[in-house]
């Protein structure tokens, strides 16, 4: 994890004090459940949690451990022996590492997805009032980056909103498939240890029992986490592309805000760059990047090896903090996001009512003309508009064939910039339902 795109919620996820704390909690749960199994002596298990559930767990000594057993969970266990005394030797019994390696991270995954789920509404609501707020603000879309058709702000919000939503029922999907628990022993069968201790274990710490397991839990749940990570950092980095594009000095639709004593530039004063929706690209590049990995730890030897463990020591606290990091910033540029309706008005009109030209294309059909000659007929005008030689409406209004059909009245109505903006309430409704539509309005 890199400081300079770390949050302090995220990164006590993965501080070593915490991993312990979970570790030491799973290993007490267990015991409880061993106690009341009769396995180990209930005073056993009691003096595990006094010792233990106040107990600072200290870092360096478990490093000093491990250097010399070359073993991490063995360092930990040694550790809380010297805290919890003799009754530390009912601790662990019949489990292997992995019961508790797999059980803590997927805690820790967990609770990640419970504030990336956080992260996302926080953009949601302030997709949602910049979507209300620019509802009906004319704008141009664009495919293949040209001049389409009119749209409005407010949709391009509304679109954004949807696919996030989309993100957060993908995440809460996810936090679903990783929340398991195994305490099975060396290769699952339970040998050493009752099922009931893992029904206990995950009872406490808020996770399912794994059906079945090996020696681990089974890394196609951690590859589907991951995946789903990286789809929700590529719809970050959609829109970003969006902005950025929208702040460019020949379009300047929108731009990012721009603070006071902000510099843009070390050599050009004048500088306003997009600086932090390009810094979001770059970090959901990062988030994609854990994703294959993530698949590739699905195919391992029999009931395990380690070849995951390093992979996930990596891309479990960068993807989680990556995302966590750029998803804030995104919220954050879109509740500041300064919107120019001037310039999206001036954009929609500089191709002199080419954005129009579907509309007489369909007049024409209805007015008997093959579809063909239609095309024809507004295409030859059309370019000659584009090439700057008058604007749509004039050039169809001279051109004859044209007029055989259509009379000014008739071309003119299809220049109604209205025409295009008569469902947009129909759209929000979709996204954010009817209720919230009429209560913006006031109805």
């Amino acid at each position: 994890m890199i400081p300079r795109y770390t949050r302090p919620q995220m990164a006590a996820i993965w501080d070593p004090q915490t991993r312990y704390r979970i570790w030491f909690e799973i290993e007490a749960h267990a015991a409880d459940a061993m106690a009341e199994l009769g396995v180990i002596p209930k005073a056993a298990s009691r003096e595990i949690w006094a010792k233990g559930k106040d107990a600072k767990f200290d870092v360096a000594r478990i490093e000093e451990i491990e250097r010399e057993v070359k073993h991490d969970v063995i360092a930990f266990l040694t550790h809380l022996a010297e805290i919890v005394g003799s009754q530390a030797r009912f601790v662990h019994q019949g489990m292997t590492s992995s019961d508790v390696l797999d059980t803590c991270l997927n805690i820790q995954l967990v609770r990640a997805a419970d504030l990336l789920i956080a992260d996302v509404d926080a953009l949601l609501a302030a997709l949602r009032r910049r979507a209300f707020e620019h509802k009906m603000t004319p704008t141009i879309g664009r495919s293949h980056g040209i001049h389409a058709e009119p749209t409005t702000f407010g949709v391009k919000l509304a679109y954004a909103y949807a696919e996030f939503f989309r993100a957060k029922e993908r995440l809460i999907c996810a936090r679903t498939e990783v929340a398991t628990c195994a305490i099975s022993g060396a290769v699952g069968t339970f040998a050493q240890v009752d099922p009931r201790v893992e029904e206990h274990v995950a009872k406490a710490m808020g996770l399912a029992v794994e059906p079945v397991s090996t020696q681990i839990i089974p890394r196609d749940r951690h590859a589907m986490y991951f995946a789903t990570l990286g789809v929700v950092a590529s719809s970050v980095e959609r829109l970003a592309t969006e902005i950025r594009h929208l702040q460019r000095t020949e379009v300047l639709e929108a731009e990012e805000f721009f603070s006071a004593g902000q510099k843009g530039s070390s050599a050009m004063p004048h500088k306003r760059n997009p600086v932090l929706s390009e810094n979001v690209t770059g970090l959901a590049r990062m988030v994609r990047a854990y994703v294959t990995p993530a698949l590739e730890n699905v195919a391992l030897w029999h009931e395990r090896d380690i070849s995951h463990s390093s992979v996930e020591r990596m891309i479990a606290p960068d993807a989680t903090t990556t995302l966590d990091f750029a998803l804030a910033r995104l919220a954050m540029i879109i509740d500041k996001l300064v919107i120019y309706p001037a310039n999206m008005s001036k954009n929609l009109e500089r191709l002199g009512g080419l954005v129009h030209s579907q509309r007489v294309l369909i007049a024409l059909t209805q007015k008997g003309v093959a579809r063909e000659e239609a095309y024809a007929l507004v295409q030859r005008n059309a370019m000659r508009a584009w090439q700057g030689e008058g604007d749509l409406l004039a050039l169809l209004m001279a051109d004859t064939d044209v007029r055989k059909r259509l009379s000014a009245a008739e071309l003119k109505e299809n220049f109604d910039l209205g025409h295009h903006f008569k469902h947009v309430d129909t759209i929000f409704e979709r996204v954010f339902g009817k209720a919230a539509v009429e209560s913006a309005a006031g109805r």
